[in-house]
């Protein structure tokens, strides 16, 4: 007697030169073991329930004689769908269904019990859907179930043999069945969450496209209008766009809904604002570093242009870059790759760019401040945003868009009448829609109601006893239709000393990140103490983040 060793288990395949099904019995129970030692083997090593099941498959076939093996699953429907066929050319049978009563699987599905038919062609159930079975052959049936619930059927087709020998044979096949059912369970649990995922992540896409949409962006003037057109023309792109206008005017707003409605909406939409980290911070935030190419660098990072790959990176305030930076940036739009910060692999990137400035680059670039030829490469599709005092017909529509997102936060209905619309029409807004919503979040602070007025408009630059009692126009320091100098100050240095705050904020959050949020090695790398960053932690509200 010959041994063969089938290299997975060390349990012999025993062949005695005679069909399988035709030995003693003794014979045949040492190859069941074998096989069953092998599909338990095959069944507890991997999760791909598929790859496990032809393989189930093809042991039965191969050290049981129990060929043409069959698995079916019962659909939400209450049908059975054949997914597996062992024996069949590449292809398969296509897609076949069963219901309840139809054909030997539909009466094993509709009785949950086995079938044992010694010349399946003889019984009047027999339609052999898939076109696998030889009718002058016996076939075996039997049910998987999972936790007493009937989960598939498991059909085979046996060489002629005596009933005894196919009932031994069904014996077998039904534990291998209830082998198989914890597989199969496992495998529909997989299936359903992996289905409630994808609607999770298609609903969440649908919300984050509403809330990003064209329509999501207010504004009726003239303008406007012209903006969302070529907003919409230039979306289906991947051309690079450079957004332009004064500070609180919308600038991200807008890249979110190039991006959301663009073919890249899928990928990944990355931000980073230049203004906020210093070169040496801004060059490893934006191309990654690689471990130990400084103090601090403990691992191996990806820059947000390899997280964006495939998607879309948001420059926000590109004019704020220094001209030596200004160099490495223009070699990664102009050839896609860059490497690392210690590293010396080129890396390849497939990133749209949409940039963003307040400042005016023209005038940069005459005084050597910023490069031309990166303003040219930016310059694509340059979109210019209008400051809201130049679109004063848009307050009433913008300030009932943001008392409505005010209201959600507050979980409260926010109202607004025409004469607090009338009040707010008549300011300049030189923080423009960021002010905007400043204002009417204050109002709606103050509103015990909902109901906001013109006396719960509070501007401090309309409250002054001289911005009261005298127009603009008749002040001699001041044209018309401006505010006087002493406001455009105060104004002024409240919006620069926002920006700072937040400047250094972010400055602190990236030198944290990039040291793992040790405090000590941020300190270090931003020329601090110790007691100096955890001060500025504490006054900038920063959350630390414990690992």
């Amino acid at each position: 007697m010959n041994e063969e060793f089938s290299g997975k288990d060390s349990i012999p395949i025993i062949s005695t030169g005679c069909p399988v099904t035709h030995c003693g019995n003794h014979d045949l129970r040492l190859n069941q073991l074998a096989a069953l030692y092998s599909i338990s083997q095959v069944l507890s090593c991997s999760l791909d329930y598929h790859g496990n099941i032809r393989e189930v498959l093809g042991i039965l076939d191969a050290r049981v004689g129990l060929g043409r093996g069959l698995i079916s699953v019962v659909e939400p429907n209450g049908g059975l769908l054949v997914q597996l066929v062992h024996g069949l050319p590449s292809g398969g049978p296509g897609a076949v269904r069963y219901q309840a009563g139809e054909g030997i699987i539909g009466f094993v599905l509709e009785n949950d019990c086995s079938v044992v038919l010694a010349r399946v062609g003889d019984d009047a159930r027999f339609i052999n859907k898939t076109g696998i079975y030889d009718p002058a052959l016996p076939v075996i049936a039997v049910p998987v179930k999972a936790s007493g619930v009937l989960k598939g059927v498991l059909a085979v087709q046996a060489q002629p043999a005596d009933e005894a020998r196919l009932q031994e044979h069904a014996h077998f096949l039904e534990m291998i069945a209830n082998l198989i059912s914890q597989s199969l369970r496992f495998s529909l649990q997989i299936e359903q969450e992996k289905h409630i995922m994808r609607e999770e992540r298609d609903r969440l896409r649908r919300t984050v496209r509403l809330q990003h949409g064209f329509d999501s962006i207010v504004g009726r003037s003239a303008v406007m209008r012209r903006i969302f057109e070529q907003m919409r023309l230039v979306a289906k792109w991947n051309t690079t766009v450079l957004i332009r206008g004064e500070t609180g005017t919308g600038k991200e707003l807008i890249a979110n809904a190039i991006h959301y409605n663009s073919p890249r909406a899928r990928g990944p939409l990355v931000k980073l604002n230049c203004a906020a980290l210093p070169e040496s911070l801004l060059e490893s935030e934006l191309f990654g570093h690689e471990r130990g190419s400084f103090t601090g660098a403990i691992g191996s990072r990806k820059g947000r242009f390899e997280q964006a790959d495939g998607g879309t990176l948001f420059l926000d305030e590109i004019g704020e870059i220094s001209p030596t930076f200004q160099a490495k940036l223009l070699r990664v739009l102009q050839e896609g790759e860059f490497e690392r910060v210690g590293g010396s692999a080129s890396i390849r990137v497939d990133v749209r760019i949409i940039a963003a400035t307040h400042c005016d680059l023209e005038a940069a670039i005459d005084r050597g401040d910023f490069r031309e030829d990166l303003f040219y490469r930016l310059n694509v599709m340059p979109l210019y945003l209008p400051p809201l005092r130049d679109r004063p017909e848009d307050i009433p529509g913008i300030s009932r868009h943001l008392l409505a997102k005010i209201g959600e936060e507050q979980k409260r209905k926010l109202t607004i009448n025409d004469q607090a619309i009338h009040r707010l029409a008549q300011y300049n807004w030189p923080g423009n829609v960021r002010e905007l919503e400043n204002c009417l979040e204050r109002a709606a602070v103050l509103s015990e109601d909902g109901l906001i007025d013109s006396s719960l408009i509070r501007i401090p630059a309309l409250e002054r006893p001289w911005a009261r009692n005298a127009a603009p126009a008749e002040r001699k320091d001041s044209l018309p239709g401006e505010s006087p100098p002493e406001v455009e100050s105060e104004r002024q240095r409240m919006e620069d000393e926002r920006q700072r705050t937040e400047s250094e904020r972010q400055r602190l959050i990236a030198a944290l990140e990039q040291t793992g949020w040790v405090q000590a090695r941020a300190a270090r790398l931003l020329n601090m103490t110790p007691r100096q960053i955890s001060y500025r932690i504490r006054t900038l509200r920063i959350d630390v983040k414990q690992f």
